[in-house]
C-alpha cells in the first residue's frame, strides 16, 4: 500500500501577502500586488513594473534582522515562509532528524550587477576586455559573502540548518515549474519510505537589471507600465506578457500516519504528481500542448481520480499569448468536453510570476480553495480570445465546492508538473 502524504502546514511571503491568510483574503478581494518597480532604477528599461515583496522583514518572524542582512533575498523569504508553516504544523520535536528533509526550487539569488559594472568599467580598455584589470577589480570589489549567497542551494541549506533537518537534502531549478517539481519529488521521497516528513516549496527573486534584461530580450513580460494593476491579464485578447513577482512558499508534507499520531491538524492531502517535458524548444510550449497534456493525465493517473472528479483548476496561466493558448488546449485535451464544467483561474493576474516560487504560492490558494470552497478570480479579464475559452472565473471570485483540486506548473525549457491535492 502506498503511503499517504497530506499538508500538515503552509507558510509565504508573496507581493500581495506575507501570510497565506493575507494572501487569500486579498486574492479573494481582486487585488493586485503589482505596482512601479522601485528595487533598482528600472526607468530606462521597456518593463518598469513588477510585483514587489513590501512592507516586510525578516524580524516579522522572529529573526534577528542583523543576522539576516548579508544573506539573499530569496533566502530570507524561504525562511521566513518557512518558519510560518513549521509553526503552523507543530512538526518541529516530534520527527526523527535523519527523517526529516527539506526539498526546495529555489532560483539563485540576487546578481551584484553594480559591482559588476565596475569590474566591467575597469576592464574595458580602448573597447577591448583587459581580462587581469577585470579580474583584479573584482578581487578588490567582490564580498565573498555575497557571491556565496547567490548559488541557488543556499535556501535549502539554511533550512536544514533553522530546523535540523538532516535527512534528504535537494534543490531543483526547472524554472517556473520549480516548486511545483520540489513538492512533487518530496512527496516520492516520503512514499517511498525515505523520509516522514518534508518542507518543500520554492524562493526566488528575479526583480534586479539582469533578471528584468534577460525577460525583456526574450520579449515575455508586459509593458503595460501606466496601467501596472491592470498589466496582468491572463487568457485577455490583449494580454502582452507576464509581470515579475518575487517571494516564497513552504508546505510541511507529512506522511499521514505520522501526522495522524501526533493529532496534527490536515490541511490538505497530496493525491496526484505529473512530470513531463515538451521536448521541443527551450522557450515555446509545443503548439499542440503535447507535454501539458500529457502531465495532466498522468497527474489524474498517480491520483486514481477521473476528469469529473477535479472541481477547480488553478492554471499556470502566464498572460503571454502562447502559454495561455496552449494551456486551454492541454486542459481541453486531458478533459474533454467536461473542460467546460470546470472553473480555471490564474492568480498570477494579482500576484505576478513568482517564478522558481510560483507552483508551491499556487498550491497553496488551491488549499485554501478546499477549505473554504472558493475560487479566486482571473483579474483583468475583460476581452475574450477565442483561442481562450473555457470558464475562467472572471474578475470576481466565486463560491464553489472544491472536494479535489488541481495546479498546473510550465517552465521555460519545456518543464511541465501538474499536482492534484485533495481533502483528507
Amino acid at each position: 500500500m502506498r503511503r499517504r502524504i497530506v499538508i500538515t502546514g503552509i507558510g509565504c511571503v508573496t507581493p500581495l501577502g506575507t501570510s497565506a491568510d493575507q494572501l487569500w483574503s486579498n486574492l479573494l478581494a481582486g487585488k493586485s500586488g503589482v505596482s512601479q518597480t522601485t528595487l533598482f532604477d528600472s526607468s530606462s528599461f521597456p518593463t518598469k513594473i513588477s510585483a514587489q515583496v513590501r512592507d516586510w522583514s525578516i524580524a516579522d518572524e522572529g529573526e534577528d534582522a542583523d543576522e539576516w542582512a548579508d544573506r539573499g533575498r530569496h533566502t530570507c523569504f524561504a525562511a521566513g515562509a518557512a518558519k510560518q508553516a513549521m509553526k503552523d504544523s507543530g512538526v518541529l520535536g516530534t520527527v526523527e532528524p535523519t527523517r526529516f528533509g527539506v526539498y526546495l526550487g529555489a532560483g539563485e539569488g540576487q546578481q551584484d550587477f553594480h559591482r559588476f559594472s565596475e569590474m566591467m568599467a575597469a576592464g574595458v580598455q580602448n573597447g577591448d576586455l583587459d581580462l587581469k584589470a577585470f579580474v583584479d577589480k573584482g578581487l578588490e570589489l567582490l564580498d565573498p559573502k555575497a557571491e556565496l549567497e547567490q548559488e541557488p542551494n543556499m535556501p535549502v541549506s539554511y533550512l536544514a540548518g533553522m530546523f535540523d533537518a538532516q535527512g534528504p537534502n535537494v534543490n531543483c531549478l526547472t524554472a517556473c515549474a520549480a516548486s511545483s517539481q520540489a513538492i512533487g519529488e518530496a512527496t516520492e521521497i516520503i512514499r517511498r519510505g525515505e523520509a516522514d516528513v518534508m518542507l518543500s516549496g520554492g524562493t526566488h527573486s528575479m526583480i534586479h537589471p539582469f533578471g528584468v534584461t534577460g525577460f525583456n530580450l526574450l520579449t515575455a513580460l508586459s509593458e503595460r507600465n501606466d496601467e501596472p494593476e491592470r498589466a496582468s491579464r491572463p487568457f485577455d485578447l490583449n494580454r502582452d506578457g507576464f509581470v515579475l513577482g518575487e517571494g516564497a512558499a513552504i508546505v510541511v508534507l507529512e506522511e499521514y500516519e505520522h501526522a495522524k499520531a501526533r493529532g496534527a491538524q490536515m490541511i490538505g492531502e497530496i493525491l496526484g504528481y505529473g512530470t513531463t517535458a515538451d521536448a521541443f524548444r527551450i522557450t515555446d510550449t509545443h503548439p499542440q500542448g503535447r507535454g501539458g497534456t500529457s502531465c495532466i493525465k498522468m497527474a489524474l493517473a498517480d491520483a486514481g481520480k477521473n476528469i469529473d472528479e477535479i472541481d477547480y483548476i488553478n492554471a499556470h496561466g502566464t498572460s503571454t499569448a502562447v502559454n495561455d493558448k496552449v494551456e486551454t488546449l492541454a486542459i481541453r485535451q486531458a478533459f474533454g468536453d467536461h473542460a467546460d464544467s470546470i472553473p480555471v483561474s490564474s492568480t498570477k493576474s494579482m500576484t505576478g510570476h513568482l517564478i522558481a516560487a510560483a507552483g508551491a504560492t499556487e498550491l497553496i490558494v488551491c488549499l485554501k480553495a478546499l477549505q473554504h470552497n472558493a475560487v479566486p478570480p482571473t483579474i483583468n479579464y475583460e476581452t475574450p480570445d477565442p483561442n481562450c475559452d473555457l470558464d475562467y472565473v472572471p474578475n470576481t471570485a466565486r463560491d464553489h465546492e472544491c472536494r479535489t483540486v488541481l495546479t498546473n506548473s510550465f517552465g521555460f525549457g519545456g518543464q511541465n508538473i501538474t499536482l492534484i491535492a485533495g481533502r483528507v
